[in-house]
């Protein structure tokens, strides 16, 4: 992509300048000065692309943002001039007018095309080009944050296809990634690596729609807000393990998806009678008993299992009891599993 830019630059150029070789052909006063009207050619060729250079990361959405704005000030600086306040009747002088006319026309471009570009993702919100899909127009929205793929569960869920709609991963979330995974401290560094981790893993998801919406915050304490924003004018739901941030969208109506309550309704419920597999990590406080730990954090005291410490054994359920840290379930040892 960047040798055929080069090319087209270069050719661009030459065209520039053969172009002004050929105008003196049809200027009988510039026949004499070719060799001046070649390099006056050539600057202007070269001006142009240095300006092409300096745009260099001006995306269309922005530059759409600058023709709105371009247009709202032209539109407003031409009701001001028409106005009886520039054009009263019988006084006026018409220089006067044109000065303060065209500086109504510059000072408003501006302005309106600074607002523009200020604003460009609140524009863009008006028409969100994420939706502009060819086969469906009506895809269900997900914006997710920093924290939901630090946590990394994203990517498991996704893998089951139980989620059937497009992920919207802002900027600022990349970047927030990106600076986290470069901290000086060891365990910011490996979380943020993980989240970049679990980013790739999404990408390689078949058939799974990640978009990335082109949007920047001042401040890193602005990025909640604007994640509320984006989904709420997107009408799309959020994604995130934060629960200021969940309570934050709740309170303005956006639709949160809780991991951690999804993880919870996913858990089998235990009931009395019914056999389950642990591995048994110490001995219990009673004679002959032996703790283990379900995947949930649940602690299972195995009664006569305290022989088995240390290998995975079999065991009936006969009693389930909450407590704070959960649930404590109580078993009979039905025998040890066998290593496959």
């Amino acid at each position: 992509m960047n040798k055929t830019l080069l090319v087209i630059r270069i050719l661009f150029i030459a065209l520039c300048a053969i172009g002004s070789w050929l105008l003196c052909y049809t200027i009988e006063d510039w026949d004499q000065r070719r060799g001046l009207a070649v390099m006056i050619g050539l600057l202007i060729g070269s001006l142009v692309v240095l300006v092409d250079l300096m745009l260099k990361g001006f995306s269309l959405r922005g530059l759409t943002a600058v023709t709105f704005g371009l247009g709202l000030g032209s539109v407003i600086a031409w009701l001001i001039a028409s106005s009886p306040l520039l054009n009263p009747p019988g006084k006026g002088d018409p220089t006067t007018v044109y000065l303060v006319q065209m500086a109504l026309f510059v000072i408003c471009t501006y302005l309106g095309t600074v607002i523009a570009l200020r604003g460009k993702d609140d524009f863009n919100l008006v028409i969100p080009y994420v939706r502009f899909v060819p086969h469906e127009v009506d895809v269900p929205l997900i914006v997710i944050d920093a924290s939901a793929l630090i946590d990394g569960r994203v990517a498991k869920v996704c893998q089951t296809q139980f989620i059937g709609a497009a992920l919207i991963i802002p900027t600022f979330v990349l970047d927030e990634l990106q600076a986290i995974a470069d901290s000086p401290e060891p365990v910011k560094q490996a979380r943020g690596r993980r989240g970049l981790q679990v980013l790739n893993e999404l990408r390689a998801i078949k058939n799974l729609d990640i978009r990335i919406h082109q949007s920047e915050v001042a401040r890193r304490q602005d990025m909640e807000a604007k994640l509320v924003f984006l989904a709420q004018s997107m009408r799309a739901k959020l994604l995130t393990t934060d629960t200021n941030l969940a309570t934050m969208a709740k309170f303005q109506g956006v639709s949160w998806l809780n991991l951690h309550a999804l993880e919870a309704a996913l858990r089998p419920e235990l009931v009395i009678g019914e056999s389950i597999a642990i591995d048994l990590l110490r001995p219990g406080k009673e004679e002959g008993q032996a703790l283990g730990y379900l995947s949930d954090g649940s602690m299972v005291v195995v009664n006569n299992g305290r022989a088995f410490v240390g290998k995975r054994v079999s065991a009936e359920i006969i009693g389930v009891m909450p407590n704070a840290g959960g649930k404590m379930v109580f078993a009979n040892l039905l025998g040890e599993v066998e290593a496959s």
